[in-house]
This record gives C-alpha cells, structure tokens and sequence, in this order.
C-alpha cells in the first residue's frame, strides 16, 4: 500500500517538490524520450497526489478542478516510477486521484489526456476513450472520460 498525501503547491515541501519534478522528468523526459516543457505554471492550480513508499515518492499525479485544466475536472501527469510498476501502484494512485476529486471537487466526471498504450489501463479505473487520438509531444493520446 502506497502512503498517499495530497497537497496543494504551496503545502509542498522543497523536498516534495524536487522529488515531483524529478520523478515526472525521469519518465516523461527521460525514458520516453520526449522533449517537452513538464514545468508548465500549471501546478500552482493542481493538488497534487503524493504516493510514497517507504518515504520514497514513486507514484503522483496533479488533478484539477473543472475550468483549471478541461472543463470537467481532470487528472494529469500520472506516473510511477519504472522500477515499481509491477506492483500495480498506478492503479492505487489513480484511485486515490478519483477520489479526491469526489471529496474536495465533489466532482464525478473526469477527463483525461491518455497516451494511447495504456487505454486498456484507464479503461480498467471505468474511463471510456472520447473522440480521435492526436498527438501531443510527438506521442498519440487520446481523450477519456469517467462518469
């Protein structure tokens, strides 16, 4: 079980957020091999989902309330750091996002920007593929919901 903390920006540590900001580079930037703004000034909006293990943070995502990101409220930059992945923790910490957006947003529809491998994955959380794939950062998403 992931120890999860959810924070806005200004409750962040220094510490917290140096460890955000590396975790989401060294999978976004460094081993999909994208080139890409991840700062964004988009986090000062976020609350941010913190899953640490054993005082190591190896899960996050960042959600929104609806109009911050899409007009329904949303979850981003979901990762897990590669090394942890077989533990199924992406799926604790998407649990953990859904239901935070249900306790501080009262919020039950969710949009996100999926990169199209892990459909499949999100489909599993109960989100359902919206629209055409396009490509963002050279990579294809797609948009789903959860209602």
């Amino acid at each position: 079980m992931l120890d999860i903390k959810i924070k806005s920006f200004n409750e962040l540590s220094k510490q917290e957020l140096y460890d955000v900001l590396h975790l989401r580079s060294e999978v976004f930037v460094v081993e999909q091999d994208c080139v890409y703004q991840d700062i964004d000034y988009k986090d000062q909006k976020a609350l941010h989902v913190l899953g640490f293990k054993d005082n190591m943070l190896i899960a996050y995502t960042r959600i929104f309330k609806p109009g911050d990101y899409f007009t329904e409220a949303s979850i981003g930059r979901v990762v897990v750091a590669k090394d942890k992945r077989q533990y199924k923790y992406g799926n604790e910490i998407m649990n953990a996002s859904i239901i935070a957006i249900k306790n501080k947003f009262n919020q039950n529809t969710i949009r996100i920007s999926a990169q199209c491998y892990l459909k499949k994955f999100y489909k599993n959380l109960g989100f359902n593929a919206v629209g055409e794939e396009y490509l963002e950062d050279d990579i294809p998403h797609i948009n789903m919901v959860y209602s």
